[in-house]
């Protein structure tokens, strides 16, 4: 198995080398050269998340890792979750399931993809005798789960940018109370797109690294992010059984990795009826799927903020392999000047779209009744990002045939104010969120500036 570009310019890489540069080199974002198949009918005998793992992780390492080394990586790869199903499925009635995928070290569905990546970093790292930067920006979770997973690989140093604003204090106090000589957390005067902006451009110049070091990227681009949550959508599966011939999911997305990684899944053999695409007041993918159109706007801040993005970044993948046909020269030429101008497909390849796939845009006050709404008739608390997805699969469960499994994508604990709002209060709060109010915080503070930003990183990057 080898990766090629979105974009058509960079191919014929190895497993190791995606894992590591992350962003093609000419901008495009890394694919399998053929998906994958699977027996479905294995999963069926699983008995575990790292079962199903271990039998989707290695289709994707071959080209640089044997089975059984891939094997042995994925033994201690995931750590420290709290329930030992790592993904448990919960009914609600009989046409809403609910997938909780907050159960790992920070709570939220992240914790799957990153844990895997970090584990991959490390390998490579050690057997080069090399040391490598993580250099991100986050609008919520994924910022804490990258320290989580890397902090305890001393050849991994973690500089993570979080805008000063529209995340909740717990989600904050995840990453400034983290006490560790390889973090370190940047607050900056600014949205999430600015710090996104500045670490694509640090991306580019790279001027802060030392010769041979490594600069991640642990966002969503990275595939490997991806293949650790295609693994829990075939857990679903194996969960259920033969309860149902074919499924849906109700995602709540902002980067659309996590409804790519269900995509993924699909195109591996998973049955699947359709994917709706659950969207806050910031509804680029919304309008897509409505007019066909794919333009960026103004970020609104909302009370789902791991949401709050201007761009999916993982929709390229989609339009590369789901409406080009994997046509690279296609993709290119639609995403060549994106931003700066939205993109249309034609009308007949955009109409392929119903075929898998749904979307609903959800309000602020919308997501605060689901919220009532749910604890009142199933005694179960949504955090603000699942209440999304909950309410979309409501809006349009009429139109789908047999129940849709929800994707819980963080512990409501996480998010106390917003519960307070609608009179809620968490309950079972994970060791991980418990404490982390009574702790210090720690962070460097500054504007989204560019220049000041990078030298902070010369300094620390010793």
């Amino acid at each position: 198995m080898l990766f090629h570009s979105t974009r058509g310019n960079d191919s014929d890489r190895k497993f190791a080398d995606i894992v590591m540069q992350g962003l093609a080199s000419d901008g495009g974002l890394f694919m399998p050269d053929a998906w994958p198949q699977i027996d479905i009918e294995k999963f069926k005998k699983s008995d575990s998340f790292i079962d199903v793992a271990k039998q989707i992780v290695p289709l994707f390492t071959a080209s640089s890792y044997s089975k059984e080394e891939t094997l042995q990586i994925l033994e201690n790869t995931w750590h420290d979750f709290e329930d030992k199903q790592f993904a448990a499925i919960k009914k609600v009635d009989s046409k809403l399931l609910i997938l909780e995928l907050f159960h790992g070290p920070t709570a939220a569905f992240k914790d799957f993809g990153l844990q895997l990546a970090a584990a991959f970093f490390n390998d490579i790292l050690e057997k080069e005798d090399k040391t490598a930067i993580v250099l991100g920006a986050t609008s919520g979770d994924t910022g804490s789960a990258a320290i989580d997973a890397c902090k305890k690989y001393a050849r991994i140093k973690s500089f993570i940018l979080l805008p000063n604003g529209n995340m909740s204090e717990v989600q904050r106090r995840q990453m400034t109370t983290v006490v560790q000589p390889n973090v370190f957390t940047l607050r900056v005067n600014g949205t999430f797109d600015d710090c996104q902006d500045i670490v694509k451009s640090a991306f580019r110049d790279r001027n802060f690294m030392h010769d041979g070091q490594y600069l991640l990227a642990v966002n969503s681009i990275n595939w490997v992010r991806i293949i650790g949550q295609i693994c829990y959508y075939f857990y679903s599966y194996a969960q259920l059984k033969d309860e149902h011939s074919k499924l849906n999911f109700s995602v709540p997305t902002g980067n659309f990795g996590n409804v790519f990684a269900c995509y993924s899944a699909l195109k591996m053999g998973l049955p699947l009826e359709k994917i709706i695409v659950a969207v806050n007041e910031n509804d680029i993918l919304y309008r897509f799927f409505k007019d066909n159109q794919y333009a960026r706007k103004m970020v609104e801040e909302t009370i789902s903020p791991s949401m709050d993005i201007s761009i999916a970044s993982n929709f390229e993948r989609l339009i590369y392999d789901f409406y080009c046909e994997r046509d690279s020269k296609v993709c290119n030429g639609l995403f060549s000047d994106f931003p700066s101008s939205s993109i249309s497909l034609n009308k007949d390849v955009w109409q392929k779209s119903k075929s898998l796939f749904m979307s609903a845009r959800v309000n602020d006050a919308e997501t605060l009744k689901t919220m009532t709404e749910v604890f009142n008739d199933f005694q179960y608390i949504l955090d603000p990002h699942t209440a999304v997805a909950f309410k979309a699969a409501q809006k349009l469960q009429g139109s789908v045939d047999g129940p849709i499994i929800v994707l819980a994508t963080a512990h409501p604990a996480k998010f106390p104010k917003t519960l307070e709002t609608v009179g809620l209060t968490a309950s079972n709060i994970p060791k991980s969120l418990s404490n982390v109010m009574d702790k210090q915080e720690f962070s460097f503070s500054c504007e989204a500036d560019q220049t000041a930003i990078i030298n902070y990183i010369k300094e620390k990057n010793l």
